[in-house]
């Protein structure tokens, strides 16, 4: 099953690529917004991950990497990436919704965020910003690493930059979650983010 690219570029709908160094709460800020993107129309794509089913996160689909290899074979994701020792892909029913001019949040990758712009050049970008000290406290708070695996992770954050010649919107989620909620519902609204309703 393979999806024509070009279908893509002209899609009707917009595809809103969320980003952030782990731990900057990108699956709690979709979580906390989803009733109102729904209610706006804004479909959440849930992604899929090789990460055992009990591990905690986002309310990913989890596969084996066997099986993840088998899905990238049959066209299952219209995107897909390795990060921090796993794979993650994204539904090809991304594809679809856009075609039906529907506005599509993607929990994404920084690293990916180049190829994701290239295949859908309409994109909006955003990036979670979180100060360092909170985003050490969440990290550890969460217990998935070592407190030396979290300063690792602390350091190559501070090096990461992202596209310096593209457009990517900050927001911080330092502070409360209803706050953030608040800055990406209006964020989408002024970018045209929604979906235009019938």
């Amino acid at each position: 099953m393979q999806h024509d690219a070009s279908a893509r570029r002209n899609a009707p709908g917009r595809l809103v690529f969320l980003v952030g160094p782990s731990g900057s709460g990108k699956d709690s800020l979709i979580d906390a917004a989803r009733e109102q993107l729904a209610a706006a129309g804004v479909e959440v794509a849930r992604r899929t991950i090789t990460r055992s089913a009990e591990a905690k996160g986002e309310a990913a689909h989890s596969v084996s990497p066997e099986r993840f290899a088998a899905l990238r074979g049959e066209g299952a994701f219209c995107m897909h990436w390795q990060a921090n020792g796993l794979e993650y892909g994204i539904p090809a029913q991304v594809d679809q919704w856009l075609m039906q001019g529907r506005c599509v949040l993607v929990n994404g990758s920084r690293a990916y965020l180049p190829e994701a712009r290239r295949r859908y050049p309409g994109l909006l970008a955003i990036s979670l910003q979180v100060e360092p000290a909170v985003l050490r406290q969440r990290l550890l708070a969460r217990g998935r690493e070592t407190p030396e695996q979290i300063e690792q992770r602390l350091a190559r954050n501070a090096t990461f930059q992202l596209e310096a010649d593209q457009p990517v919107h900050l927001l911080d989620n330092s502070g409360s979650l209803t706050a953030a909620v608040g800055r990406l519902i209006a964020l989408l609204r002024e970018q045209g983010g929604y979906a235009v309703q019938d």
